[in-house]
């Protein structure tokens, strides 16, 4: 008997719940591992007192609750673009918005690139600092391991790295169940301490999180705040991952599996330190049974496998993101997934991430160690996008008047500053090392742009008008021969270089010629109705443009092969060369970029992943045809 449709609707939503907490909510889900002791002062805290663990465990779960459930889940994810959600989501919607302001459309693409920067100077950190902080806990367990904690570390993140390139697709379906585990047993941890010392239920309170903070005695309540914004650092995996399993589905996992079972361990935690302060080296292993260690110390390291796993699909997704923007040169792509289209592996950026997570184990060698580096860019990233572009993005999607948007606005933005403040004081015990390899890639980004417009400046200088180009070949001797010729152009009102010279040097050209320009929109997907442009310019010469979103690539022969020409013929690609400019640049000529980044963007010009590969082309049926141009 065939089920009725309410409850197909009922299992597809358990399905995309368990997905969310998997994937969704794999780095919020193990920050109960680090935050409290970290905020508590580490492996080298002194004895809290009473006050100040209520205080702290306050913080922690107000914070959850403000920045998580408020700001993200009620407002930001309110922002989507045909359901997706993500930075360049909101970047994309600002920049919509001030179509008409040139001057506001370059600040908005600034904050982009400062977003994606940032996301990736604090991608690095998350594997090394979850997995290691798992790890750790078999130290709890015996003395003995502590010499075999950064090996352990080390092979169990060279493995993840390594799978990349299987894609997540066969793993992927154990994401979900491991972390519902997970979220159970810490929830069932966190309720047995309560019930022993339930005294620490009084944190619910935020009288004691405010009194902690404005208490005089409290000299180093600020900096504690770095410490206790560790809680909520995979708040951006909300609003990333809202386009695979959708809003309600997140929110419904979120409120009524992972935020009651962090509050349950977080406050657990508390009641384990009010019972014996002495805990506080380390709450979260010494409130599980000691029957229970080794195996909590493994669930615990797959919870931070899946958490790393989220932060790396999410590196490579932003990888593409930013090539399709332009503000990467383009760089290999491989999809692992034929039916999953967001499955993906981008074997450059996973190489960068583990040379730069492995030195990150290595160099500062405990979990403790590298909380000092955690969180200082996920804050610049929440500022810089999640609320300015969003202060944008509020007042044009929701038609909010500027006295209704700015108390908000300015809410979120002081409580963003408040806790960039906090582990910016930081900075010098490791936060630089997040914000430097930011700053590095926020470089790259900016020498790509601006080597691309010299670029396309010096190609203009040599540019020919299409339509007398055109006429003039009608009344040339030009040999035909069978088949189909594709040119691929930026610029319809151009003649396409490799168009130029291949006339200039045979003097034949195919019976069907197809100018193709490739058109990347700042929207995630574009409609199959609106993919595909096409137009007669003459008799055997074909326009066509296609569209695509950011989110997607364009494989050129599957769509060529959808097109129907005027003669009622599809494009046979069997039958079909593509030809493409192949030019070589010089630095030679006075720019207003010093040399020395100019031939830094020329390098990184000559090593981009090829047109051929990108679009999908069939390399046996590609023609290269090369020109030198001096910049």
């Amino acid at each position: 008997m065939d089920q009725p449709a309410g409850t197909h609707a009922r299992d597809g939503l358990k399905t995309l719940m368990i997905g969310a907490i998997g994937v969704v909510f794999g780095d919020i889900g193990t920050s109960p591992l680090y935050a409290v002791k970290e905020a508590l002062g580490g492996e080298h805290a002194a004895i809290p007192t009473p006050d100040n663990v209520l205080g702290i465990i306050s913080l922690i779960l107000w914070t959850l609750l403000i920045v998580l459930t408020v700001k993200y889940q009620f407002f930001i994810m309110r922002a989507d673009h045909q359901g997706e959600g993500g930075n360049l989501v909101l970047v994309a919607l600002a920049k919509q918005f001030t179509r008409n302001n040139p001057r506001m459309q370059r600040a908005i693409m600034i904050i982009g690139m400062i977003g994606v920067s940032l996301f990736f100077g604090d991608g690095v950190i998350t594997p090394a600092i979850s997995v290691l902080s798992a790890v750790e806990g078999l130290e709890v367990a015996t003395p003995a391991f502590q010499p075999y904690i950064i090996p352990i570390t080390l092979i169990v993140i060279i493995g993840l790295f390594a799978v990349q390139n299987k894609g997540t697709g066969r793993i992927g379906k154990w994401f979900g169940p491991i972390c519902m585990v997970w979220f159970v047993a810490i929830a069932a941890i966190g309720l047995k301490e309560i019930l022993r010392h339930p005294a620490i239920l009084a944190a619910m309170n935020p009288y004691h999180g405010i009194r902690f903070l404005l208490a005089d005695s409290n000299s180093n309540t600020f900096i504690v705040l770095g410490s206790v914004f560790l809680a909520v650092t995979g708040a951006e995996a909300l609003y990333a991952d809202m386009g695979h399993f959708g809003k309600s589905a997140i929110n419904r996992a979120w409120g009524f599996i992972v935020f009651p079972a962090l509050i349950l361990n977080y406050l657990g935690q508390g009641a384990l330190i009010l019972g014996d302060p002495a805990t506080v080296k380390n709450p979260f292993y010494l409130s599980v049974p000691e029957w229970a260690l080794i195996p909590m110390v493994g669930l615990a390291t797959a919870a931070t496998i899946i958490a790393s796993q989220a932060v790396i699909s999410g590196a490579f997704s932003a990888t593409r993101q930013a090539m399709q923007l332009g503000y990467l040169p383009r760089l290999r792509v491989v999809h692992t997934s034929s039916s999953e289209f967001g499955q993906i592996y981008v074997p450059l950026t996973n190489m960068a991430l583990l040379v730069a997570v492995v030195a990150l184990v290595l160099g500062f060698k405990s979990s403790s160690n590298l909380a000092a580096a955690y969180g200082i860019a996920v804050t610049g990233t929440m500022i810089a996008v999640t609320t300015l572009a969003f202060g944008i993005v509020l007042r044009h999607l929701f038609s909010w008047s500027l006295w209704l948007a700015t108390p908000l606005l300015l809410i979120f933005l002081t409580i963003d500053l408040g806790f960039f403040g906090a582990n910016a004081l930081k900075f010098m015990d490791g936060g630089w090392v997040p914000m430097a390899m930011g700053a590095v890639i926020f470089f790259l980004m900016c020498t790509w742009r601006k080597g691309q417009d010299l670029v396309r400046r010096a190609m203009s200088r040599a540019e020919i008008p299409l339509e007398p180009f055109l006429r003039q070949l009608g009344d040339a001797s030009i040999h035909l021969v069978p088949g189909t010729a594709v040119f691929m152009t930026q610029n319809f009102d151009l003649a396409p270089p490799a168009l130029v010279e291949l006339l200039k040097h045979t003097m034949t050209l195919h019976e069907r010629i197809i100018l193709l320009s490739i058109h990347t929109k700042t929207v995630p997907y574009v409609p199959e109705t609106e993919r595909i442009q096409m137009d007669t310019l003459l008799d055997r010469y074909y326009r066509i443009r296609i569209h695509h979103g950011y989110m997607e690539t364009a494989d050129v022969p599957k769509i060529l092969a959808t097109c129907r020409l005027h003669d009622g013929e599809v494009v046979a690609i069997e039958d079909t060369y593509f030809f493409l400019g192949k030019a070589s640049f010089l630095a030679g000529g006075a720019t207003d970029m010093a040399r020395w980044r100019l031939r830094m963007f020329l390098g990184i010009y000559r090593n981009a992943e090829s047109a051929t590969h990108f679009f999908n082309l069939p390399p046996m049926r590609v023609v290269d045809l090369g020109t030198r141009i001096v910049l």
